[in-house]
């Protein structure tokens, strides 16, 4: 098996000094330690700025819980923390916490930090960098594939330790596009594997709201909601598809320096897998949950 390690990147200063080391697979480059299965670099952050359109657009807003005025939100894995900007702008009067292994990475061309939006590096892994009790709102999205399976009953009661009593916590999850066809179920089994290698399991997302609802939360409401992925599903299943095909494409070098399938077999499956995307009916689910912290 080749090596995964090709190279280390020591990274810009200002990444540096969050201690986080990084090697680059496949021309990617990943967090080395992390469980992360995707890459952590610019085409990862144009993927995820994407994603967070299409979700916004498919949920038709930014969050589901019932929100009061809150004084506190707090954004726990927040990317390139574009979900959290447009959360400053929706409540001015509020504190935006933005918490993620590395802070994002300034872009000329895009909107200034909010002056209520303040970023803390962090790792919820290691423990949230907040007292108890800290915040409103704590919101977490699509962190499966950063999270070791064995972690999440420590990471559910981390995100409610730094709740205050009455506050909500929200999640949401994905899972492996389903009914894509033998070319697209092909990809799904060699990224299954790949992620269970790095102690992830991407087929976690239906049971995160158990996680919450065993660690403390009351008033839960779950939903789960399937976005169509191809042609036929309109603006929404061209936006999925795009979506879709950045993790798949991201998570080869993975799979190919894993030894599961060679590059040259991953692309010839990936291409087959684009060809029949059409002939079937390609959905994408998301788990959404919500619950309050008891007073």
């Amino acid at each position: 098996m080749a090596t995964l390690f090709r190279r280390r990147d020591r990274g810009t200063a200002a990444e540096r000094g969050t201690g986080r080391r990084f090697f680059w697979l496949g021309g990617r480059r990943h967090v080395a330690d992390a469980p992360y299965v995707l890459p952590s670099d610019d085409q990862e952050i144009n993927r995820l700025d994407f994603q967070h359109y299409m979700l916004r657009y498919a949920l038709r807003g930014n969050y589901a819980a019932p929100l009061n005025h809150p004084a506190t939100i707090l954004d726990v894995g927040s990317g390139t923390g574009r979900w959290a900007y447009e959360m400053a702008a929706l409540f001015p009067e509020t504190r935006i916490v933005g918490t993620d292994l590395v802070a994002p990475k300034p872009d000329a061309s895009g909107p200034l930090p909010p002056p209520n939006y303040t970023f803390a590096q962090g790792n919820v892994l290691e423990g949230l960098p907040f007292p108890d009790d800290s915040f409103d709102f704590v919101h977490m999205r699509l962190l499966l594939f950063a999270i070791s399976a064995d972690k999440w009953p420590a990471v559910a009661r981390e995100l409610i330790r730094v709740t205050r009593p009455g506050g909500w916590v929200e999640s949401i999850e994905t899972g492996p596009q389903q009914h894509g066809g033998p070319a697209m179920d092909t990809l799904v089994g060699w990224i299954t594997e790949a992620s269970r290698r790095r102690s992830v399991d991407p087929l976690l997302g239906p049971h995160v709201a158990s996680f919450f609802a065993n660690a403390g939360l009351t008033s839960m409401v779950t939903r789960a909601i399937s976005l169509p992925v191809g042609r036929a599903g309109g603006r929404l299943g061209n936006m999925a598809a795009a979506d879709v095909f950045g993790v798949v494409a991201g998570v080869k070098p993975l799979v190919a320096g894993l030894g599961i399938a060679d590059a040259q077999t991953y692309d010839s499956v990936l291409e087959a897998a684009r060809a029949d995307l059409d002939r079937h009916h390609c959905t994408l689910p998301f788990y959404i949950a919500y619950g309050q912290k008891p007073r």
